[in-house]
Parts: C-alpha cells; sequence; structure tokens
C-alpha cells in the first residue's frame, strides 16, 4: 500500500489520461457517470464523497482512496466526519478495513494540508 498519496493521485489521473487516449468513448461515458452521482440532490456532494470514501476503503483501493480523499478534502469535510465515515466501512469491512481507514485518514490528511 501507498502511503504517498498525491503520488498515488498523480498516477490514478495518469492512467485516466492513458485510458482517455485508448477507450475515449468508455471514458468519456464513465465521467458522465461520474458527474451525474456526484451532483447535488438528495445527499449532498460531501457526502456523497464520504460514502465514496468509505467504498475505497472497503474494497481495498489505494488509488480510490487517494482520489476520493482529496474530493472529500476539497468539498469541506472535516476530520471527524471523515473518521466516521471510515468508521462506517470497517463496521462493514472488519479487519481489512481497519488497514485502509488508517490509510484512508493519512491520505485526507495529506490533502488537508492544501486546504490551511
Amino acid at each position: 500500500m501507498s502511503e504517498n498519496f498525491p503520488e498515488t493521485l498523480q498516477e490514478v489521473t495518469e492512467g485516466i489520461e492513458l485510458l482517455q487516449g485508448a477507450i475515449p468513448d468508455l471514458m468519456q461515458a464513465f465521467g458522465a457517470l461520474g458527474e451525474a452521482a456526484s451532483e447535488e440532490a438528495a445527499l449532498s456532494p460531501k457526502v456523497k464523497e464520504l460514502i465514496s470514501l468509505a467504498i475505497a476503503v472497503s474494497v481495498r483501493c489505494d488509488g480510490c482512496i487517494a482520489y476520493h480523499a482529496k474530493a472529500v478534502a476539497d468539498c469541506g469535510a472535516t476530520r471527524a466526519e471523515v473518521a466516521e465515515a471510515i468508521g462506517t466501512a470497517i463496521h462493514m469491512g472488519g479487519g481489512p478495513s481497519v488497514v485502509y481507514g488508517g490509510a484512508a485518514l493519512r491520505a485526507f490528511d495529506a490533502f488537508l494540508e492544501d486546504h490551511g
């Protein structure tokens, strides 16, 4: 598991760019899905990003944790909100979610520094 989450996010971004060149129609559709899923509706974008981060912990995806930790920081989530979302992931995911939950909190902390 990587602990340099800004670097992991850069690798994710580079991978997305590669895929956009190789399969542009599919990636455009995937991007549209992401935009639609994150729009303000019954749940705020911040709540949706907290859910996404918790799912990233549950499925043990380093790149997903980096991506959604930055997004949740950008949405203005507090550390306490992130910790509670991670707690829910741990409840649903057991021991492996404890390992990735710690990583997700460190990732959020790394991106929180960008927000003062």
